[in-house]
């Protein structure tokens, strides 16, 4: 987003409709929510951090809206909305020069004195961030993104979106920069109309898009597996059936072993049949065998019917999340299917992770921390020890793994439940971003990656801490971002 688009898009909000107060906050990893009272039709401003950074205003039934906020922690709302709910947008400060907004708000305390606080958002791609600064109180630190000073920056120069404004607006450059001219932003209506409307389109490039698509490839690889399974019990099913006539023949020749008895190669019964005895096999061996084929597959399509009817169940829970997914929302995913016998754990992790290797050895929470990209979820380790829990512990063999060449830091891991042999090219370079920001090289410029599978990756005994043998492995280059 431009610096002079940012600074029209607030300075309008705040000339037609500052009186709003903020009903409702929520912070995620990669976006701020503020939800606008006061209307009909529910607004919010999106301060979009991750994958652009961008300003948007959307209605808060939109999916995309819902979406983010889903992946808010719960406890966001805690944090941010006792210093924000109930302000009032009173002033907006920044240059049309540089990506960066100063929005100043006001409250009245529950003292009843009048607090003035200002939210900064840094729109600049690899440096995005949004902090929070009190005016006349303290306020703790809220951030969100690449810290950044709290001084506004001075541009030295006019960047190439400043001098196509100029060039564009002329000498309605100072009306277009104040948000009086709803042309700066195509479609119909007044600015904030075509605002929302533009919000909606990038919403639906930049979240929507990638996150079905994403939902879509899980559908299939879901589909596929869940096909795979059906057609496997199928074969299970027809080969259980063909015992079952065994079971009249061995009873047929049960009923006259007594004339039978250590007959070989065929038996020729009373009324004249004849039945072909297996190789080296008496009568009384092959009815004795019969029987027990024709049990076994008794007992076979006894377990794929209960199979069956586990698929059909977890088939519909497929069909059901998919649904939630499509309205924004995320569901926990639905239980495995757990073996004969066994009762499931009250764990929600995977098998690997239900001795406790999530956690810290010290037990001060977790091993590593968690963030989605694209829906992939990406693992990263918070130390040496806490690296090898993740790799050897916690992750899959299918696994993707992520570290910084010749350079300690943080293993990486991409979970792979649906064993895809590749992943989108884009989860692969955030995840290789997420490395070499986590890492000794964070400061650096661009920097090598190695990626292996969890399969491809060794500990001899002896090796310190966070120390690992990769069999082979693929090489990316990216900058450091977090």
């Amino acid at each position: 987003m431009d610096a002079p688009l940012l600074l029209a898009l607030t300075r309008a909000w705040l000339r037609d409709r500052g009186d709003l107060p903020v009903e409702a906050v929520w912070a995620s990893g990669r976006a701020l929510g503020l939800k606008w009272a006061g209307r009909r039709v529910a607004e919010g401003w999106v301060l979009l951090l991750q994958p652009k950074p961008e300003l948007w205003l959307l209605g808060v039934e939109h999916p995309a809206w819902k979406r983010l906020q889903a992946e808010a922690p719960k406890d966001s709302g805690k944090l941010w909305s006792p210093w924000f709910q109930g302000a009032k947008l009173r002033a907006v400060e920044g240059d049309p020069r540089e990506r960066w907004v100063g929005l100043h708000f006001q409250r009245r305390a529950i003292t009843g004195r009048l607090e003035s606080l200002r939210l900064a958002f840094q729109a600049i791609p690899g440096r995005p961030g949004i902090r929070v600064d009190g005016v006349d109180t303290q306020v703790p630190r809220l951030g969100l993104g690449v810290p950044f000073p709290a001084a506004a920056p001075e541009p030295v120069e006019d960047p190439p979106p400043f001098r196509r404004w100029r060039e564009r607006w002329g000498d309605q450059l100072e009306a277009a920069i104040a948000g009086e001219l709803p042309e700066v932003l195509e479609g119909e209506g007044e600015l904030l109309a075509r605002h929302r409307v533009w919000s909606e389109g990038r919403a639906d490039a930049l979240i929507l898009g990638p996150a079905k698509a994403a939902a879509e490839r899980k559908r299939q690889a879901e589909s596929a597996r869940l096909d795979r399974l059906a057609q496997a019990l199928a074969r299970d099913r027809a080969k259980h059936a063909a015992q079952l006539p065994l079971k009249a023949q061995a009873r047929s020749l049960a009923a006259e072993l007594y004339r039978l008895k250590g007959a070989t190669r065929e038996a020729v019964l009373l009324d004249g049949s004849r039945i072909a005895l297996p190789e080296g096999a008496t009568a009384e061996d092959a009815a004795q065998a019969w029987f027990a084929a024709a049990k076994k597959a008794e007992r076979g399509l006894g377990r794929v019917a209960e199979l069956e009817g586990e698929l059909v169940r977890e088939r519909a829970a497929w069909l059901r999340r998919a649904e939630l997914e499509a309205e924004g929302l995320a569901p926990e995913p639905p239980p495995a299917r757990q073996p004969r016998g066994k009762q499931p754990t009250k764990d929600k992790g995977t098998k690997r992770m239900q001795g406790g290797e999530g956690k810290r050895k010290d037990g001060k929470g977790a091993a590593f921390r968690s963030v989605m990209v694209d829906g992939f979820e990406v693992l990263i380790g918070k130390g040496d020890a806490e690296n090898d829990q993740l790799t050897f512990k916690v992750a899959d063999n299918l696994d993707f793994w992520f570290h910084v060449a010749s350079v300690p830091g943080s293993h990486v891991v991409i979970r792979n439940p649906d064993k895809l042999s590749d992943l989108p090219r884009s989860v692969i370079e955030r995840a290789a971003e997420l490395a070499a920001y986590h890492s000794k090289a964070r400061d650096g410029g661009k920097v090598e990656v190695h990626m292996a599978r969890i399969a491809d990756i060794s500990k001899p005994r002896g090796f310190a801490p966070g120390k690992v043998i990769l069999k082979k492995w693929v090489g990316i280059r990216v900058y450091p971002k977090p």
